[in-house]
This record gives structure tokens, C-alpha cells and sequence, in this order.
């Protein structure tokens, strides 16, 4: 241990209470060792510090910072380097403020669209997550902060995310889940990484043996410490023995009594703690001088690079008849609330004051573009208005093109809440309908943090998707229109032509008790690609004001060099991707899966030589039965293309086999293989889990613990629906009084265990009077 002469001073009591908080956002200090307190913060895409009252939901504001674009849309820009100039300037922000561990990047795997956070995660692919999780990492601990990338690990819904169990086989765990964290892991060595709230197989992701002493700590040779979410702590003892170092946020001493009972009575060795303590310290002594220094933030220059990176991460994903850039001598009215209310981040944690937030139709007016005008169109929060409506059409009809500012509402998407489908809001659907009726170009700008359902998509002339591009966004999207930029973005996600088409909709959340991944692999291009289904736009996809072509495919080893020509009359950006698909597999496998990737600029007429380099695990699948990494013998091509429906070049290479072995033999999983992902039968799902699954629903009549939640309170006595009722009524104030954060967050209040009332209340509410309650409820 690298402090072991410190530790060996203090008492048990002393290390026992560095393990939590000592209060809402810092950790203990010990005063007479000489032992710091340091501070967190919430991020990622911009840091909030609260001066006031702490909280983790986003409630209660926060000092000034520079609000970049989220996870979501920096992920469209592809460019690594991007990444890491923005995480830079976070941890300068972060050294400004004296804050020394941003918590921050979110890197779940986005398994399904409507998943409420997935504005904060980067991408339906593992591969991507972790290039650009990882540069963001190195960008932000460049500058002597702690990143904490979060969390660990299958966080793929906000429902019931404190008590929800996700259930997943372990090939699709190890592929899909953990690549991201492991490649951040081994390529930006992140001093935290933070659990998730949720159970994965049963266990809760914060004890979790085989997730944190196996992989992380023993393969991936973590060496920071692991901090669980806000109030993500069950049975602290458990935690501390799989490798839980630090909780959050303070418990008033709770949970240290219980780590010194522990010790007491030998069910927990004293080493144990010694070896967390000596992580812990080695955080607060590597990032407490970074506190010290005296750093000016230029909150311009910082604007400003948060308008490059939402520039470079717009996308255009439709532009018939080159309607855009529009031209000066055009007249073009705008239309849209988000025009003039701009929604440009997402809700809960994450939740930015900007330094400033300019309003596009103020960009625009300042703009060398004709602007004839501005109508509102639609109410922001949903509701029909003909008043609005016939504004707008007369509006429209001045006009030589409209731009028609849409999206999703701040209620739509947030931490704690899931999305309820992937449609606009029925009155923006109208106007969009009523103004491609008209005889003049229709330019939709979307709003909002991922994937969305485009019905209209045939009947206008273009779509550009902003996603939330930070209060940068206007000046950004605005260069873009005007053709001062040319798009380069591409999707980092794939769009299907409706929800029902998604792989993991009918498991799509969890219910109640469990959240069964049974699509197992085929999880967006996975399965919409391997199954030939078709989508409304590819992943990968994002179009430019010029065009390209790819020649010269050749390889050595395991290089690929390719050319890229600018073919058109302007600069651009163009993102070649590189693919791997085995031919002829004998097992289920996605058809190809993203294994690299590389953004060139391009003047007009340029050619550019550029080459990929992959490694030997980049061919491998994972072996439960070996418990190892394998490949399968055979003949792969490497194909590169514009987006994966667009391959432009290809060749082989053959690989001998690895560790192979008959256990994902088609002939074994006959409906994986067939592509009836919708539609897995148990005895199927069984034999990928290789165990019998616990009952997805909730027992009614099953008394209520400490692990279980208000909502499942709705089906005891008449105080557990009395309980369950109030906070609904509650929730529906709130909306009547147009606070949606506020009314989305009371699902934290319904889906919080009631293990936490005692700890988030810092014993006010205390464990006894808990348990009263519970036995009140159970009807005792």
C-alpha cells in the first residue's frame, strides 16, 4: 500500500469514516493527519457546482458554466480529439472552482431509445463509446481532476433504476456493456469510476464480486477508486468487500458504524478496509493540489469552443434538391417555440446554468440571411392552438422556405424518467403536416437527445438534428444554414422507421422486478443490420454540402489504407468507418459490428491517403464456457464505408480460431438466429442465460422490505395506497403548474428503496421509524 504509514495511525473509526461522504458533495477530512476534504461534481457536459442547496436531481441551481453539448450529440461528431479538447476545458472549469472529481463521462450502451438518460450516454456501440469516452477522460485528468466515468455497469433504464434487476447473459455483458468502461479503463486509467443504482443477475452492481474484484479490479486492473451513485449503496459491507471504496453522498455516520461493527466482529477483515482507505488517499492527495491553483476561466473563449464542438456535431440527415445552405437573397420565415426558447441540454443531474444561451432566432436575425418573420406554431408543452396554427401557415406563405423549429419538450427527456414513446408531440406533428402542405420548402431543425420516430421525413425538404448542442447550439446550427459551415456529424445511433421495430421494445423497461435483456446481442445496427430491417436512417448516416469518394483499398496486416477524394466545391469533413463482418458464421453473431474509424479534412478536389489499424480483439467474441476471449476460425472482411448501408470498399483476411467451442451454434438458438428477436421463448432465453431467470413481476402479497419502493406500496393496505396516491396527486400538481423537473422528479421520490429514507435523510427519518411504517403497510 502507498500510504500505509498514514493508515496505520489512524483508528478503525477514523478509516471507517473516510468510506462516506462528509456531506452532500465532499469527502471527510482529518484534521489533525493532515488529510483533506475534497470536492465532486456533477457533470459531464458542463460542470455543476452548486452554491447553495445540494442536490442531485438538478432541482436547485448552480454556479455559471459553460453548458457543452451532451454525450449524445458530441458522439455525431466522431472526432476523439474534439472529445478531448472539451474535456480539457471542463477540468479547467472544474480547477476555477476548486472541485477535484467530475463526474463524468456517462457511457452506457444505449439499448433502447426511449431510456430517459440516453442523452447523456454516447452510443448504441461499444467500440464508439469507448474511443470518445476515453478521449474525454484524458482531456478532463490532463488538468489534474479526477474523471468518474459512470456507471457501472447495464444502466439501460430509468424505471425503477434503484431496485430494477437487468438480467443479461454474459456474452452480451461482456460485449456490449463492459467494452466501453474496459477500453476507457485500460487506455485513459480513470482515477473513478462510479456503480450504477441497479442489480445486474441478481447482485447489486455496487457488491458485485464477479463486476468489480474479477473484472475491473483483477482483469482490467483498475487502480482508482469506485464511488457509488448518490444514495447507490444496499448493504455497505458488501460493498466495501467487492471493491467499493467510497459512498455518496454523506449518511451522518450511518453506514461507518456499520463498517466498524463489521470489523468487530471479524465478518469483515480490517485489510479490506486498509486497501480501500489507501485508494481513497491516493485520490485526495493526486487531485487536492489541483484546488490550490489559482486558474481564470475565459468564459468566452470557452463559448466559443462549445460552438465548435456543437458545428462539428450537428446533424444533416436529409437535403433534397440542395435546399440547403440557404441563400442570403432567400426569404425565410421561422417557425417554432424552440426557435425562441432553444432546448439545448437535457434534465436531472446534469443540469447546466450556462454562462449564456443565445436564442437562434436572434442568431439568425443578426445573420446575413432574409428573415421574414417569426411565429410560435405550436404550445411547447403539448396542446392544439388554431390561433397559433393559422399564424404560422400565414407566415409561411410570405416565405421563400421555412425553417420550422421542433422537438422535445424539457419533461421528455430526464434522469429518473423514461420516455413514454419516440413521436412529437401530436400538435407539432400538425404543424409539420400543415406546412408541407404549402408549395414552399419545409426545413425541419429538430431538438432533442436522441432518436425519434420522423413520419414526415418523405415530405420535407430537409431535416437537420441538433440533438442538445449546448448554449452553443445557435450559433452553431446558424453556420450551418447559411453555409458558413459545411455538416459533417453522422449518427451515432440508428433511427428506425417506428418503435415497434426496435429489438428490445417488448422488454422495453423492466416492469417491476427484473428488466430481461432478452434481444441478448442484437441491440441496434446489430440487430436492424444482421436482420436486413429497415430504418429510417442507418447508423452511421449524416449528409455534406459536397460529396466523396473512397479508392484504393489495400492492407497490410492488420492495417487498412484507403484514399479519400473531396469530389465536390467546398471543404468538408467525411467520417470513414470500418467494419468487421465474418463470413459464413456458424454461430449467432451480428452481421458486422463497427471496429474503427477516422475523420479526414478535405479542401475541394483533395485526395487524402489515410489508413485503420486494428488489433487481434477486434476479431474476438466472448466465451462464456471458456470464460475467455475467442475467435472464430475463418475468412473476415474489412469494409469501409459512409455510414454502415453505405460500404464503399472491402477486402479479407482469414483468422485462425481461438478457444471455439458449439455453445452459440445457430442450431442451438433458432430464433436468434432467424431474427425473431421480438419474439424469444423462454426455453430460448433460458439457454443463453444458462440459468432459469427470477420472476420478472412483483408478488403482491409479499410483505415490503427495505429493498422495495412506494410504488409497490400501491398494492399493500390503505396507508401503502394512500402513500403511493399522494405523490402522484403531487406529480400532477406539479405539471398543472408547468414544473415539469420538478414533477419528474417525484418518480425518484416512487422508485427510491426505502433503505435510503434513513441515509438521504441523515437519520431525521431514522431506520426504526421505517420499519414501523413497513409493518403498518404489511398490514402488522
Amino acid at each position: 500500500m502507498k500510504h500505509e504509514a498514514l493508515i496505520k495511525q489512524m483508528t478503525v473509526a477514523e478509516k471507517a469514516s473516510l468510506m462516506s461522504g462528509a456531506n452532500f458533495w465532499q469527502t471527510k477530512a482529518i484534521e489533525r493527519l493532515n488529510i483533506p476534504s475534497i470536492m465532486m461534481t456533477d457533470g459531464p457536459h458542463g460542470l455543476r457546482k452548486q452554491g447553495g442547496k445540494a442536490d442531485h436531481l438538478g432541482l436547485n441551481a448552480s454556479l455559471p458554466a459553460t453548458c457543452y453539448p451532451t454525450a449524445a450529440t458530441l458522439a455525431n461528431s466522431w472526432d476523439p480529439q474534439l472529445l478531448e479538447e472539451v474535456g480539457a476545458d471542463l477540468g479547467a472549469e472544474c480547477v476555477a472552482e476548486q472541485v477535484s472529481a467530475l463526474l463524468g463521462p456517462g457511457l452506457n450502451i444505449k439499448r433502447n431509445p426511449l431510456c430517459g438518460r440516453n442523452f447523456e450516454y454516447f452510443s448504441e456501440d461499444p467500440f464508439l463509446t469507448g474511443v470518445l469516452a476515453s478521449a474525454q477522460v484524458k482531456g478532463i485528468q490532463a488538468q489534474g481532476v479526477a474523471a468518474c466515468p459512470k456507471h457501472f455497469a447495464v444502466n439501460s433504464q430509468e424505471h425503477l433504476r434503484m431496485t430494477i434487476d437487468e438480467v443479461v447473459d454474459e456474452r452480451s455483458l461482456r460485449e456490449l456493456y463492459l467494452q466501453g468502461f474496459q477500453r476507457v479503463v485500460t487506455e485513459a486509467q480513470p482515477q473513478m469510476i462510479m456503480s450504477s443504482y441497479n442489480k445486474v443477475n441478481g447482485i447489486y452492481a455496487n457488491e458485485h464480486p464477479q463486476l468489480m474484484n474479477v473484472i475491473l479490479y483483477d482483469e482490467w486492473h483498475f487502480g482508482g477508486v469506485m464511488v457509488t451513485d448518490w444514495g447507490g449503496n444496499d448493504d455497505r459491507v458488501a460493498g466495501l468487500r467487492a471493491g467499493n471504496q467510497l459512498e455518496m453522498p454523506a449518511t451522518n455516520g450511518i453506514t461507518d458504524l456499520e463498517i466498524v461493527a463489521a470489523i468487530e466482529a471479524n465478518t469483515l477483515a480490517e485489510t479490506v478496509l486498509d486497501e480501500a482507505v489507501d485508494r481513497l488517499l491516493e485520490l485526495v492527495f493526486s487531485t487536492a493540489p489541483t484546488t490550490e491553483s489559482q486558474v481564470a476561466i475565459n468564459h468566452e473563449q470557452h463559448h466559443q469552443r462549445a460552438v465548435e464542438a456543437a458545428k462539428r456535431s450537428l446533424v444533416l440527415l436529409k437535403n433534397a434538391d440542395n435546399s440547403l445552405p440557404l441563400q442570403a437573397t432567400e426569404r425565410v420565415a421561422v417557425i417554432g417555440d424552440f426557435a425562441d426558447k432553444p432546448r439545448y441540454q437535457g434534465a436531472g443531474s446534469s443540469l447546466i446554468n450556462p454562462t449564456k444561451v443565445p436564442r437562434p432566432i436572434d442568431v439568425l436575425a443578426d445573420s446575413e440571411l432574409t428573415i421574414c418573420g417569426y411565429a410560435q406554431g405550436f404550445k411547447r408543452m403539448g396542446g392544439r392552438s388554431n390561433r397559433l396554427m393559422k399564424e404560422a401557415i400565414a407566415l409561411a406563405q410570405t416565405a421563400d422556405k421555412v425553417l420550422l423549429f421542433v422537438g422535445l419538450d424539457e419533461s421528455s427527456e430526464a434522469e429518473g424518467v423514461d420516455r413514454e414513446n419516440l413521436r412529437l408531440p401530436d400538435n407539432q406533428l400538425a404543424v409539420i403536416e400543415a406546412l408541407s402542405a404549402l408549395q414552399v420548402p419545409l426545413i425541419v431543425v429538430l431538438a432533442g437527445g436522441g432518436a425519434l420516430e420522423l413520419p414526415f421525413a418523405d415530405e420535407v425538404a430537409a431535416i437537420v438534428h441538433t440533438y442538445l448542442a449546448g448554449q452553443g447550439g445557435a450559433q452553431a446550427l446558424v453556420e450551418l444554414l447559411s453555409g458558413a459551415y459545411n455538416p459533417s456529424g453522422k449518427l451515432s445511433e440508428t433511427y428506425p422507421l417506428s418503435y415497434e421495430d426496435v429489438p428490445s421494445a417488448p422488454y422495453y423497461p423492466g416492469k417491476e422486478a427484473t428488466s430481461e435483456h432478452r434481444e441478448g446481442l442484437f441491440i441496434g445496427y446489430r440487430y436492424f443490420d444482421t436482420f436486413n430491417v429497415p430504418v429510417r436512417y442507418p447508423f452511421g448516416h449524416g449528409l455534406s454540402y459536397t460529396s466523396y469518394r473512397y479508392s484504393d483499398f489495400k492492407r497490410e496486416e492488420l492495417t487498412v489504407y484507403f484514399t479519400v477524394t473531396n469530389t465536390g466545391t467546398i471543404a468538408g469533413e467525411e467520417i470513414a468507418q470500418l467494419y468487421i463482418q465474418k463470413e459464413q458464421s456458424r454461430m449467432i453473431r451480428a452481421k458486422r459490428e463497427l471496429k474503427g474509424f477516422v475523420k479526414v479534412a478535405l479542401a475541394p478536389g483533395e485526395a487524402k491517403a489515410v489508413s485503420i489499424t486494428l488489433k487481434e480483439s477486434d476479431f474476438a467474441y466472448y466465451s462464456v464456457v471458456k470464460q475467455a476471449w475467442a475467435v472464430e476460425e475463418g475468412t473476415y472482411t474489412l469494409q469501409i464505408g459512409s455510414s454502415i448501408q453505405a460500404i464503399h470498399l472491402s477486402g479479407t483476411i482469414e483468422r485462425s480460431g481461438e478457444n471455439e467451442t458449439e455453445e452459440y451454434a445457430l442450431s442451438r438458438f433458432p430464433q436468434y438466429a432467424a431474427g425473431n428477436i421480438h419474439a424469444i421463448p423462454d426455453a430460448e432465453y433460458r439457454e443463453l442465460l444458462g440459468y432459469e431467470p427470477p420472476a420478472p413481476l412483483w408478488k403482491p402479497e409479499a410483505a415490503l422490505g427495505m429493498n422495495d419502493t412506494i410504488a409497490q406500496a400501491k398494492n399493500k393496505n390503505w396507508l401503502g395506497k394512500l402513500s403511493y396516491g399522494l405523490v402522484i396527486f403531487v406529480k400532477k400538481i406539479l405539471e398543472l403548474l408547468k414544473q415539469p423537473l420538478w414533477a419528474n422528479n417525484m418518480y425518484f421520490v416512487l422508485n427510491m428503496p426505502f433503505r435510503q429514507v434513513e441515509r438521504f435523510t441523515g437519520g431525521k427519518i431514522s431506520r426504526k421509524a421505517v420499519l414501523r411504517y413497513l409493518r403498518w403497510v404489511n398490514g402488522k
